[in-house]
């Protein structure tokens, strides 16, 4: 909502707007009207009604003195109170205008009908005597003017008096000898009694109007002390008499306007009249109350026609107050008495006036002054020049927008405040408020939403506030003054906590806790309030200035050591961290990661780094010794402006502990000793965290082979290192890169064209040394993707012995401690030669499409290492190439293979398993097999092998071999055989006699095997139940059910499949009663082999287990 200015709504004066404000203008002058002689907006009844707010106070004044004049009453004695803004004068000549010639009274202004229907009647012609004692000079006294016109300069007031009452007559009455002359002496009552009859006795009342005693009173007694006694009597004379004359009235004001007469002797002279002049019982009179402020202004200042109509102010006010309720909570609460309370002194802020009414009339040049008026003319006439606030509040003190100097009415203020004395010094406001007011403009720069000066406005409402010295603000008030022009109440509020946090003046008492008594620097202080005291601000600013610059390094570099944030992280990556290193000769240059942080002489922008940056990345000792592994070294450097902003951190804390050590042995309060332990701790944390935060700019080896300097976002808590290394522009890659980009056609170009081999070393210090490639933290890392690399047969590995001999890696790697002591060199397969075939290799599923079936030839073997093989690669249109091996070392591979039981020979009758294969059976038409599985010690007993016990008690080891081989239809490893038959003799189902056990195949003959005597007696017996005979292991047939009619599925589950089952019961159900009309039916069997005989405890404990399942199921 667009906020009205108060100068669109109501129009200030043209007099006020063009002419010259001097202090004379809104003087009113009590003795010049007398002499008729004062400006005509005073002399002149016309110009001075219209300008007259008739307050009730000034009424009721107005009817008791006219009625005192009319012998109404018998209230002859009134006594002014203090007033606002000179108000007492005025109220003085209101008087005079109403008695002196009341016929000719302007009655067509508002203001005189007021009085006239306030008094009840015309006012009786009234002979007004003025006794103006500041214009009375203490030694030549002062011109006055006769009943006659007659003027004539006299000295003592009782003949000034006497005068204006009754001219010559006068002078004679008072005189003992009834002369024209002054006397000495102060009258006694029956004198002044018959002076005051003379009017009488001409039909007029007597009207006594005394203004300015002291100023008179103070100098008076200050060159003649008898003159103390001489003036109370007069006071004492005059009253008696004039209670004693029913149609005579005295109005008095004592006070100076000059404060320097109000000191101890003017107070005490004071005191001692107003007690004469309240001995008449008639109370003091306060013709204008704070809430006649706002009127007795707006027509002093204002158009009538602007002003007459109230109900205009409405819509403008109902949006001010709607304002300062989103601000105050009260206001929201009572809205409609607020906006009641805003219209009556609109356009004047209420809590403006109230301030200025309730606090300052308590500074004794405030209320004295009769400046007060001028100071508010100046105010509105410059204000209305730029001013767009909704109300006249403390935004009409501040100066014209993008001026320093404080503004004219408010160097009137501040010459009001510091005319008063505090613990006998006087304060220097305007400075202060110069200062204070600087800080306020520049929150105000920052914060955008505050449209209205509302900080300026702050400040000026709180230097009211603090007037007379130790009055204060509640927040409360402060918000109530700046929120009619609808600030955010959030932006204010942060605003207002800026300039407590600047503020040299703000009392610091405000941020203690009422309860607890502890400093608390969280939102707004509880109150507001400026003292003329320097806080620690202040002091702390000072101190800033004498901290030398060679501290302020000092302490840089050991924050800057101290900050674990810039290097965590960085080490435990197999990182070389180097913190502020003298010079590049201290960053070793072998290929290693290095992460080099630089102190102040490396600041950098982005963009522009500094030379002392591009030293640590192309020198390794000097000009003349380039470093080679550039692209292995990263620096973290501060940034120019953080590093300046660390400097003033740092600063700060130091000038903190200055000002501790300027206070220690000082009395300090409570208050002061927290707020500054809590600003050394604060600047101590802010100093470590901007230096933390100065560190945001990375230097490094760009890959257009620049010296690059580029800036990092820091991110919470996170360290420096992990940030640097998230960026892309660092082209930092952490982990291990894949063993295929490092080979020819790979991303990062390492290979020549027509290279076949590599050296590791070199390719391992490549992404250190070459700009194109990224950053390898850990260069190990290159070796381990190496090794990965070659045992996953992607390359060979070769090393060179001393002797010049080569030794060959593939599908095998060596141990990584030995890599440097092997001078190894990547060689691609397909240009390379084994030296050596690891026996693993041939297994079946161990090397690709080296198996098609379940045997291999040798003849496929020695075809596949021929150097011309190609297999498949992991994606689509991709091949591998094999490396060739001679035969020689093929052989080796295959010989092994057999001996270490992972292969089964077979080369005519020859069939070879964990033995060694002769050289001679080597050929071409050999095969090669999966080892077969064992025999149970059952295969061999004559009712699984008739063919051999051939119907006799007794056979050979041989001819059970021979005839499992012709039952199985392929020749067995003796290797096999022997361990069926060391099964049964071990089982007991057969006995040995003669021959040595276990033996070779040669020895078998010899070796006789015995049936049991009870098995031999039994005859032959059908095979077991459940048993497998030995053929349907060789020949896998289907399994057949062992009762007709019943379908079976068997089979040895691991755990997963277990689980699996249980996954697909509900499925297995249902199918089985869709498919075969009945449900199945489930066994479980649990085997278990323990190693140890177990105990029943053990047993039992598996069986608790088993019982949670069914209790069915137990160990047997």
């Amino acid at each position: 909502m667009k906020l009205t200015p108060w100068h669109e709504v109501v129009q200030l004066r043209s007099d006020l707007k063009t002419g010259e404000l001097s202090l004379s203008l809104f003087a009113a002058d009590l003795y010049d009207v007398m002499m008729d002689k004062a400006r005509q907006v005073y002399q002149d009844p016309s110009q001075f009604f219209s300008l007259t707010y008739p307050t009730f106070n000034l009424r009721e004044l107005a009817k008791d003195v006219v009625l005192r004049l009319a012998g109404k009453n018998d209230k002859a004695i009134r006594q002014l109170e203090l007033t606002y803004g000179g108000g007492k004068t005025h109220t003085l000549i209101t008087l005079y205008h109403l008695t002196n010639n009341p016929r000719s009274l302007p009655t067509d202004l508002p203001a005189v009908q007021e009085f006239m229907q306030h008094i009840g009647q015309m006012p009786p012609q009234a002979r007004v005597a003025v006794l103006a004692f500041d214009k009375l000079d203490a030694e030549k006294g002062m011109q006055v003017r006769g009943p006659d016109g007659e003027t004539r300069w006299l000295k003592h007031p009782w003949s000034v008096l006497a005068f204006q009452l009754a001219g010559r007559e006068g002078l004679r009455i008072l005189n003992a000898r009834d002369e024209e002359l002054e006397r000495e002496s102060a009258p006694a009552e029956p004198l002044l009694v018959d002076l005051l009859s003379v009017p009488i006795r001409e039909g007029l009342a007597p009207l006594i109007l005394i203004d300015e005693v002291l100023m008179y009173a103070r100098e008076k007694v200050g060159l003649d002390a008898l003159w103390r006694s001489k003036l109370t009597n007069f006071f004492q004379y005059l009253t008696q008499a004039a209670t004693k004359v029913s149609t005579c009235a005295i109005v008095a004001s004592l006070l100076a306007t000059d404060p320097m007469k109000s000191d101890t002797l003017g107070k005490e002279i004071t005191q001692e009249i107003s007690a004469i002049l309240r001995r008449e019982k008639e109370e003091s009179v306060q013709p204008v109350l704070k809430e006649d402020v706002a009127e007795v202004l707006r027509r002093r200042f204002f158009e009538p026609e602007s002003i007459r109509d109230r109900n205009m102010f409405r819509k403008h006010v109902t949006s001010v107050v709607q304002g300062i309720a989103e601000l105050d909570e009260q206001t929201k609460k009572d809205m409609k008495g607020a906006e009641s309370h805003f219209l009556e002194s609109y356009p004047f802020h209420p809590d403006l006036t109230a301030v200025l009414y309730s606090k300052w009339t308590q500074l004794e040049s405030f209320q004295r002054t009769r400046g007060i008026l001028r100071t508010f003319a100046l105010a509105l006439r410059d204000a209305e020049k730029w001013d767009r606030s909704p109300l006249v509040a403390t935004n009409v003190f501040l100066g014209e927008p993008g001026k320093n100097a404080l503004s004219e009415s408010a160097r009137e203020l501040t010459n009001v405040a510091e005319m008063e004395e505090y613990e006998g010094k006087r304060q220097s406001w305007a400075s202060i408020l110069e200062g204070e007011l600087a800080k306020a403009r520049a929150i105000q720069a920052e914060v955008r939403a505050l449209r209205y000066r509302e900080i300026e406005q702050a400040v000026f409402a709180t230097f009211l506030h603090s007037q007379p010295v130790g009055q204060k603000a509640q927040t409360r008030e402060l918000l109530v003054l700046l929120g009619s022009s609808r600030p955010d109440k959030i932006e204010l509020e942060k605003a207002l906590r800026q300039w407590t946090e600047v503020s040299w003046f703000l009392d610091e008492g405000a941020f203690q806790d009422a309860e607890t008594g502890q400093i608390q620097y969280k939102g707004l202080p509880g109150y507001w309030r400026l003292g003329s005291r320097p806080n620690l601000k202040q002091m702390h600013h000072d101190a800033c200035t004498r901290v030398l610059p060679g501290v302020v390094e000092d302490k840089l570099i050991e924050a800057i050591r101290k900050c674990s944030s810039l290097t965590a992280g960085a080490s435990g990556s197999g990182v070389r961290v180097h913190p502020l290193p003298e010079n590049p000769s201290y960053v070793e240059d072998e290929g290693d990661f290095h992460y080099v942080i630089l102190g102040p002489k490396g600041a950098s922008r982005p963009g522009s780094p500094s030379s002392e940056a591009r030293r640590f990345l192309t020198e390794k000792s000097g000009p003349d010794a380039p470093r080679v592994y550039r692209n292995a070294v990263v620096l973290a450097v501060p940034s120019v402006e953080g590093l300046e902003a660390a400097r003033n951190a740092i600063r700060n804390h130091e000038g903190w502990l200055q000002v501790e050590s300027q206070l220690k042995g000082q009395d300090i309060d409570n208050n002061r000793r927290q707020l500054l332990e809590l600003e050394k701790k604060d600047t101590q944390a802010r100093a470590a965290e901007l230096v933390k935060q100065a560190y945001t700019i990375v230097v490094t080896i760009s890959d257009k082979n620049d010296v690059h300097a580029f800036k990092v976002v820091l991110r919470d808590n996170t360290p420096l290192f992990n940030v640097i290394k998230a960026d892309v522009q660092s082209r930092i890659l952490e982990g291990a890169v894949t063993a295929e980009a490092l080979l020819p056609g790979g991303p990062y170009n390492l290979w020549h064209e027509g290279e076949t081999e590599y050296r590791v070393n070199d390719m391992e210090k490549a992404f250190a040394q070459f700009y194109r490639l990224p950053k390898m933290l850990n260069r190990k890392a290159i070796v381990e993707t190496l090794l990965n690399g070659c045992r996953n047969g992607l390359f060979v590995l070769r090393s060179t012995r001393a002797d010049h001999s080569f030794k060959t890696f593939w599908y095998d790697a060596p141990d990584l401690a030995s890599i440097k002591d092997l001078n190894l060199v990547v060689v691609l397969s397909e240009e390379a030669e084994l030296t050596s075939i690891p026996s693993r290799l041939l297994s079946p599923g161990a090397l690709p499409e080296l198996w098609h079936g379940p045997q291999l030839s040798l003849q496929d073997v020695y075809s596949y290492f021929s150097g011309s093989t190609r297999v498949r690669g992991e994606y689509e249109g991709e091949s591998n190439a094999i490396p060739r091996a001679a035969r020689e070392v093929v052989n080796e591979a295959i010989r092994a293979a057999v001996k270490e039981k992972r292969l089964w020979f077979l080369s005519g009758r020859a069939s070879l398993l964990a033995e060694d294969v002769p050289v001679d059976l080597l050929t071409d038409e050999a095969t090669l097999q999966a080892p077969p599985p064992p025999l149970s010690a059952k295969d061999v007993i004559p009712d699984n092998l008739p063919e051999a016990w051939k119907g006799r008690r007794e056979t050979t080891a041989q001819e059970i071999a021979e005839a499992l081989s012709v039952k199985i239809g392929k020749t067995l490893p003796w290797l096999i055989v022997r361990d069926a038959l060391t099964a049964a003799f071990n089982a007991r189902f057969v006995e040995r006699a003669g021959g040595g056990w276990p033996c070779d195949y040669a020895g078998a003959g010899m070796v006789r095997v015995y049936q049991r005597s009870e098995q031999a007696s039994q005859g032959p017996k059908p095979p077991a139940a459940g048993s497998t005979p030995v053929a349907a292991v060789y020949e896998s047939k289907p399994p057949i059910s062992i009762v007709p009619g019943v379908l079976v599925a068997e089979a040895t589950l691991s755990v997963g499949e277990i689980q699996d089952l249980n996954d697909q019961v509900a499925a297995l159900m249902k199918a089985s009663v869709d498919v075969f009309g009945s449900e199945p039916r489930f066994s479980l069997r649990i085997e278990v082999r323990p190693k140890t005989q177990p105990t029943k405890e053990q047993i039992a404990k598996f069986n608790q287990l088993l019982e949670e399942v069914s209790a069915a199921l137990k160990l047997q």
